[in-house]
């Protein structure tokens, strides 16, 4: 079986991700949960994970570097991987892509989405654990936006994961490592290419995060990403990823900039046959802006309760929808509840 024919049949299967280890058996994600795959031999592992490095990838490799990186199979298809050593071994994890971008109603996503994306300027942050869907429901707002919008987009990813045709919008990709050396870098370059919206892949240290607000603050639309599990959770990393001197700054920015945050998680359907997205959305209100600015974020869930009018949602209404709707199990609500106690009265009064 030839590697292409390998990636093919891991497609067919409904897996999101395939790892290949050395000494392990090779196991496929699907639905959320590992199984094994195929039984192949350390060779074939070994051969297989170095025919898609190329020359200077595997020299990486060897002077200890893990490599990051997305590749394209004839027909389209798109993967994203990462290399690395685990116990002087080689290994990869392979994230299966989207040969096409879905559009929101498809995810199930919110309405309120494309209202955010209808959004001219600010920050708008997707949150969710490794392998949420949150890339997705990004490119997912990328493209209504190139669908429906003369406009300059940039994207700075690490690596690219979707490819967008351009529509109406004028877009520009940008890969960490290949196109720009880091996120910073391009960041600043951004500002001097006369985009409209920006799309950071992810907002991982303080000065990206100054950038990102900077960007959102001079009048551009920027779309970010970071690995938290609620809208309050998101805000409080944010202010304690800055130093000491810069955090009220940043608040006051952030109560400024923030449209929106979009945290999700993917959670199994009640027929055992796929995953659903469980969203909470918080919106940038003059209520939110006011607890951000005055450091009461413990207040926020509240407040989001009670914004249900213009589009907010918790984790749990979420969760509760979604029970109600038939899609989840009782157990499964209850599993990804960030508070059972509150998801059980939920529930029960269902």
């Amino acid at each position: 079986m030839t590697f292409e024919e390998f990636i093919m049949q891991a497609r067919e299967m409904n897996a999101s991700d395939i790892h290949l280890t050395v000494g392990a058996p090779t196991v496929i994600r699907v639905n959320g949960e590992l199984r094994k795959y195929q039984d192949l031999s350390d060779q074939v592992v070994h051969r297989t994970i170095v025919s898609i490095l190329s020359a200077e990838q595997e020299k990486k490799l060897t002077g200890g570097e893990d490599i990051d990186f997305s590749f394209e199979l004839p027909n389209g298809a798109r993967q994203r991987v990462n290399v690395f050593h685990h116990g002087g071994r080689l290994a990869c994890s392979i994230r299966l892509l989207n040969a096409t971008i879905p559009n929101l109603d498809q995810l199930g996503m919110p309405k309120v989405l494309l209202d955010l994306a209808k959004k001219r300027r600010g920050l708008i942050l997707v949150t969710g654990p490794t392998g949420a869907g949150k890339s997705t429901s990004l490119a997912a707002m990328i493209q209504h936006i190139n669908e429906t919008r003369a406009c300059h987009i940039i994207t700075i990813e690490d690596p690219i994961e979707y490819r967008y045709d351009q529509a109406k919008a004028t877009i520009h990709q940008r890969e960490i490592g290949r196109d720009v050396p880091s996120f910073e870098y391009a960041l600043r370059s951004a500002l001097r290419e006369d985009p409209d919206v920006i799309l950071i892949g992810e907002m991982r240290d303080y000065e990206t995060i100054s950038l990102a607000m900077t960007a959102a603050e001079t009048g551009h639309l920027v779309f970010g990403t970071l690995h938290t599990s609620s809208a309050s959770q998101t805000i409080d990393r944010i202010i304690d990823v800055c130093p000491s001197q810069a955090k009220e700054q940043v608040r006051m920015q952030l109560a400024n900039m923030i449209q929106g945050i979009v945290a999700q998680t993917l959670v199994p359907t009640k027929d055992g046959k796929g995953r659903c997205a469980a969203v909470e959305v918080m919106l940038g209100t003059d209520a939110i802006r006011n607890l951000i600015r005055s450091n009461k974020v413990t207040q926020m869930d509240t407040t989001m309760q009670g914004g249900s009018a213009v589009g907010m949602q918790t984790l749990i209404d979420s969760l509760h929808q979604l029970y109600k709707d038939g899609r989840i199990s009782y157990a499964t609500a209850m599993e990804f509840a960030n508070n059972p106690e509150e998801m059980e009265k939920k529930l029960l009064s269902h």
